[in-house]
């Protein structure tokens, strides 16, 4: 079996670089591709229908979309029509007060009181981790209606900055959060979880107790996440074909769940798809689900009871099966892979982009996230997994990505790519030659994903090679 390093391995094995250098050999990389400011977007003040621009209207229209939310003008005790002209969950909150709509799905609305309100200039956003850093934050004004009960006039944003820009803020703030990659943050996810007992007839136990942990997904940024043993990701399970399995799930969450074994052929009874195959697993509450490993698998681990919310918030884990086969003395799109190539590393990329984990790789945002460092001439084989609910353009500077399995599933035709789209529930293992030293960039390509107005966030990293 190839060798398979853990994050927190490969963390240490930063430490043998400058962290100042490595910052500013990333900066150079990124600057030098033109992977800088792409994320400006235009605000507006939005009136209601039937309102002349630049007044306050009693009730104003608020568009939620990726990644914007425009400035809006509101008389005092008006409301606010928000409404979710996005493709995927958005919500707007005013800063500094109760006032928010909770997540609203796709093309949802909702109407939002400002009675109490007092007059002056507020900030609303959306809350949903990322979205803020990707744009999603607007000025919200309330002006005092005169005693007429007409509309006061507003002062319209002119010039050829748009309103709430701050150009030399916004570069600052994108050189701020490169100067601090790779942040240290607490939690590490994807440690490889250890049998908990191997019974007298040979069947491995392995121990998942769901439950609510604190996590630290960017510096600073401490959030409430559902999680399996206390990680983001959740541990990562290494069997091998014919192993016997029994995974007993433990659930000290307030509510009920269960676990979906995604990616492995199970009986239909350890589908783990409450009530329908199997009662549901209450707080409190143990279930045990049994499986043989039958062939190769990359798969992977999550719940389907309640999972808009478990999985999204981390409870998402990685399941390896065997070892992929790789194409050793073939060429694959002109790149030669040698008969006697070895793995010098192995490790699984966790895509997420909802819940409080939020735009993520492996349960953290840039800064936080973890470079990859390895040695010039080496071939490392990594695996994309997307549980998130977006696909994910992934593209890594420099060198070629070779595609060896679908889900798991060897492919007879590997092929090269510079990005490759990964869809929600897809497993993607992808071999790759280190041919090149240097501090090499690899991020989604989606770019508000990794790009806002506060600087670089999210699905960001790369890969140091020496």
């Amino acid at each position: 079996m190839e060798n398979r390093t853990s994050t927190s391995a490969r963390r240490d094995n930063l430490s043998v670089f400058s962290v100042g250098l490595a910052a500013m050999a990333l900066l150079t990389a990124m600057v030098g591709v033109g992977f800088g400011l792409r994320a400006i977007d235009e605000r507006g003040t939005t009136v209601a229908a039937g309102d002349e621009p630049g007044t306050a209207s009693a009730t104003a229209s608020v568009d939620l979309t990726e990644f914007k939310i425009a400035a809006a003008s509101v008389a005092v005790g008006g409301s606010l029509h928000v409404t979710n002209a996005g493709s995927t969950s958005h919500n707007m909150v005013v800063d500094g007060t109760d006032l928010a709509t909770g997540d609203l799905a796709s093309g949802a609305s909702k109407h939002v009181e400002l009675a109490g309100l007092a007059a002056g200039t507020y900030t609303m956003y959306c809350s949903i981790p990322g979205h803020r850093d990707a744009g999603m934050q607007a000025q919200l004004t309330v002006a005092g209606a005169p005693a007429d009960g007409t509309a006061a006039a507003m002062p319209s944003a002119t010039g050829a900055t748009p309103a709430g820009m701050d150009y030399q803020a916004m570069t600052q703030a994108m050189l701020d959060t490169m100067g601090q990659f790779p942040a240290q943050t607490d939690g590490v996810g994807n440690q490889v979880l250890e049998p908990t007992e191997v019974t007298a007839d040979g069947v491995k136990v392995f121990d998942l107790v769901a439950k609510i942990t604190k996590w630290e997904r960017a510096p600073g940024d401490v959030v409430d996440a559902w999680t399996y043993n206390g990680m983001v990701p959740a541990p990562s399970i290494h069997l091998q074909v014919g192993d016997r399995v029994q995974f007993r799930l433990h659930n000290e969450l307030p509510i009920a769940t269960d676990l979906h074994l995604h990616g492995l052929n199970v009986d239909n009874k350890y589908d783990g798809v409450a009530p329908i195959s199997q009662p549901l697993v209450e707080p409190g509450a143990t279930f045990t689900y049994e499986y043989t490993a039958d062939e190769v698998s990359v798969a992977m681990y999550h719940p389907h009871f309640h999972s808009q919310v478990g999985l999204p918030n981390g409870m998402f884990g990685t399941i390896f099966v065997g070892q992929v086969p790789l194409p050793r003395g073939r060429t694959v799109g002109g790149e030669v892979v040698p008969a006697d190539m070895q793995i010098a590393q192995e490790f699984p990329i966790v895509l997420n982009d909802a819940g409080v984990i939020g735009y993520s790789l492996n349960g953290k945002s840039f800064p936080a996230t973890a470079p990859i460092v390895a040695s010039a001439g080496q071939w490392v084989l990594f695996h994309y997994f997307n549980e998130g609910t977006q696909i994910h353009p992934m593209h890594l500077h420099q060198f070629d990505q070779i595609v060896v399995a679908k889900d798991g599933f060897t492919l007879d035709q590997p092929y090269v790519v510079d990005t490759l789209n990964v869809a929600p529930g897809e497993r993607y293992s992808v071999l790759v030659n280190l041919d090149k030293a240097g501090t090499w960039v690899w991020h989604c390509h989606i770019l508000p994903h990794v790009e806002g107005d506060n600087g670089m966030f999210g699905m960001v990293t790369a890969i140091v090679v020496k």
